[in-house]
């Protein structure tokens, strides 16, 4: 019997569990197709040279750790459900029927609905786990072939995982049902939330955002005692005193409202918090930006601490533009009669202020956590393409041999090896070359052994013979030099700004082999690797044969480019041969290290898939979540709006204008977090931009970063749209009741 009315009563409310189970399947749906790529029965055609365990290692820990948060989500359609159905609750109470029991059916009821979402989500992650394929498959290099399987061990873990977090949610819906008074259960929909006046979460917000103003204040201080100079250009005087004086000015309203506090209202206060909070934010994000433009000596844990003093400065912006929504609103009712009473106007603001004024709380967690999914979908792009592009520079040759001399004190100690044992590991193993460059690099000046200061380590040099060497092995052209010149080689990395602003100041070079001037053709750019550089330069001199030969060898170095791929197990042995060779670290002082392409490709490809994969997933379900919550608020006062919008009909209102009224209700509703989160979002992004802008330029280009982002944005609204409209019909359906 109890079976019977699990299924009816299930059947019966579908409609109210339309967005739960339109959520949770599109939830596992991205969790099984994410995840499959992890299990034991996926076998991709990614090459010999690859390594697939620790890719699908990753994945799976990345997935489960995300996935973790959906409690939350499956805890408030619970408690939406729970609210919703009190009165029926209390209802067959009174009839007879046990409260032990009722929990029971309404646990079976949801873990019912949770199966359908479960069943439905597995079948179209079997649809979408192509497209993570194919992701997978082309970072790879590979061609995609469709394949449509069911893997057993992930299918297991998504139930599992999910019927685990439908038990233990369910379980505990069943002892609140069964320890609540029938009383309060008749009442439940009586409840009044607590008013904005009562609220005490933006005080305790304030209260913290006062002392990061002192906080700010100091360190305003310490920076301008120890870095201001009055011959700095305007916009930096403005950025020094402005970091001093802004945040001052927040303490100094909130003391001048403290003594007219019978005067004015809280809101007034916050209201010119919210004023502060705007000007500190421009305030503090103008230290990175101008420390870069003009180049001030600024350390990088500066950078951090204003780094923080700008997300703080959001999130309080966040917290009381919310905050001050319903105040705002109420404000123009007010001064506005004409708005006030034009069409169903009346009843509109009735309808928002009295939601707003107690969902502020919930409306800015929102709001924070959609600004934290719409960073996550613009950040994976920049972060994999960056390291996509990096990964590009490091990886040049199948084997790239480096030393170092940091540590060496002694010349008699610096490295002069040939490296022979990878030469006989080559032979051994029947891996052909076709190019082979072994080199050295050398100090202009023997006295240069000596400077050991980090960040301010001598430019190294080559000759022109091994760098057109390896230019060759590239595919660039040689380049020339005269007798007595010498020309450079800069990283992709370094900006115009830096490579000008050296040229200038070396237009010739004093040596222990003479004096050398600048070539004409001044510096080439093209990426060679990392490891053609000195420590903590980005920049080399090109010098004349004749001259390094009269110049100290610092460095001996050696790439190897083979005819095809080195398998993974073969580069793997190679490595641990090198390794135990050439250790990290001699007595001698000399550091050694091998890179191999396969190697480096496989590890970098796994971390930038996963870390692309997690910042997706959890962009996903957090922007789900979210969109859940502002979904089943609005569907949660149905009941009460259902008579409301009755008696409008009853009046003589239009259904056309009632429909007009619904779009406008929930476009506020939906649009006031989204807009604001899209705004304060735009500010984290273009700064988040500006401060890695050298590297976009190296390692992606903005207009490659721009269509990823159009794409993402595409998708954010595709989301967005789904849920308005799935919104909208749910609504209109409860009020014509």
């Amino acid at each position: 019997m109890y079976a019977k009315l699990v299924f009816r009563n299930a059947k019966r409310s579908v409609k109210d569990y339309l967005v739960y189970i339109v959520t949770m399947t599109i939830c596992v749906t991205l969790f099984y197709s994410f995840l499959s790529i992890s299990s034991s029965y996926y076998h991709p055609d990614i090459g010999s040279e690859y390594n697939f365990t620790m890719l699908s290692d990753g994945m799976k820990m990345a997935i489960c750790a995300i996935t973790l948060i959906l409690l939350f989500l499956i805890r408030f359609v619970n408690n939406y459900m729970l609210r919703r159905r009190q009165k029926e609750f209390a209802l067959e109470s009174v009839m007879g029927m046990e409260q032990k029991n009722i929990g029971r059916l309404f646990f079976g009821e949801t873990f019912v609905m949770g199966l359908i979402s479960i069943a439905a989500g597995i079948f179209l992650g079997m649809f979408c786990s192509q497209f993570i394929t194919a992701m997978l498959v082309t970072s790879y290099g590979k061609t995609y072939k469709l394949t449509w399987t069911l893997f057993p061990d992930t299918l297991m873990l998504t139930v599992s995982f999910f019927v685990l977090c439908f038990l233990a949610t369910g379980l505990f819906n069943a002892h609140i049902i069964r320890n609540t008074k029938i009383i309060d259960m008749l009442r439940a929909d009586q409840e009044n939330e607590p008013k904005l006046t009562k609220s005490r979460w933006i005080k305790i917000v304030s209260i913290l955002y006062e002392g990061l103003s002192l906080w700010m204040i100091t360190a305003g201080i310490n920076i301008a005692c120890s870095y201001y100079d009055r011959r700095f250009a305007f916009p930096v005087q403005i950025m020094f005193w402005g970091n001093i004086l802004l945040p001052a000015a927040s303490l100094i309203w909130t003391v001048f409202w403290i003594f007219l506090k019978k005067k004015t209202g809280f809101q007034q206060l916050l209201s010119g918090l919210l004023i502060c909070t705007v000007l500190n934010t421009f305030a503090t994000a103008s230290v990175p930006a101008l420390s870069k433009l003009y180049y001030l000596p600024l350390h990088g844990g500066i950078f951090n601490q204003y780094l923080l003093f700008v997300l703080i400065h959001l999130v309080f912006f966040i917290c009381t533009l919310i905050y001050l929504a319903a105040s705002f609103l109420a404000t123009w009712k007010e001064s506005s009669p004409e708005h006030r009473y034009h069409g169903e106007n009346l009843f509109f603001f009735g309808q928002i202020l009295s939601k707003l004024n107690t969902s502020s709380k919930t409306m800015t967690l929102i709001c924070i956590t959609l600004v934290l999914a719409i960073f996550l979908f613009i950040a994976a792009p920049i972060l994999t393409g960056w390291a996509s592009g990096y990964l590009d520079i490091r990886s040049m040759y199948d084997i790239q041999i480096s030393s170092r001399y940091n540590d060496v004190y002694r010349e008699k100690n610096l490295p002069n090896d040939n490296y022979e044992i990878v030469t006989d590991y080559l032979k051994e193993h029947g891996i052909k070359t076709d190019c082979d460059c072994t080199f050295s690099l050398y100090l202009p000046r023997r006295d240069d052994f000596h400077d050991r200061t980090k960040y301010n380590f001598p430019v190294a040099a080559i000759s022109l013979s091994d760098y057109n060497r390896i230019r060759e092995m590239l595919g660039y052209k040689p380049v020339s030099l005269s007798e007595n010149q010498f020309t450079t080689q800069w990283q992709t990395i370094a900006s115009d700004e830096e490579r000008d602003s050296f040229l200038a100041k070396n237009t010739s070079i004093s040596t222990d082999a003479g004096e050398l001037t600048l070539s004409s053709q001044s510096y080439n750019e093209e990426a060679m690797g990392e490891t053609l550089y000195n420590s903590y330069t980005d920049v080399l001199y090109i010098f004349p044969d004749s001259v390094c030969k009269k110049l100290l060898p610092v460095m001996r170095n050696r790439y190897v480019i083979t005819s095809e791929n080195i398998s993974y197990e073969n580069a793997l042995k190679l490595e641990e041969i090198f390794s135990e060779a050439y250790p990290e670290l001699t007595d001698t002082g000399v550091s050694y290290g091998i890179r191999l392409r396969t190697l480096q490709i496989n590890s970098t490809k796994a971390s930038i898939f996963v870390l692309q994969a997690s910042m997706l997933y959890a962009a996903v379900v957090l922007m789900v979540i979210c969109l859940t919550v502002l979904s089943l608020q609005q569907l949660l006062d149905a009941g009460k709006y259902q008579y409301r919008f009755s008696v409008l009909r009853k009046l003589g209102v239009e259904e056309k204008q009632l429909k007009k009224l619904v779009l406008k209700q929930l476009g506020l509703w939906f649009g006031l977090p989204v807009l604001t989160a899209v705004l304060v979002s735009t500010i984290v992004i273009l700064y988040f931009i500006q401060t890695v802008s050298a590297e976009i330029s190296a390692y992606i280009g903005f207009g490659a970063l721009m269509l990823r982002i159009g794409a993402t944005i595409g998708i954010l609204v595709l989301l967005l749209i789904c849920y308005f409209i799935s919104t909208w019909i749910l609504f209109k359906r409860s009020i014509s009741l």
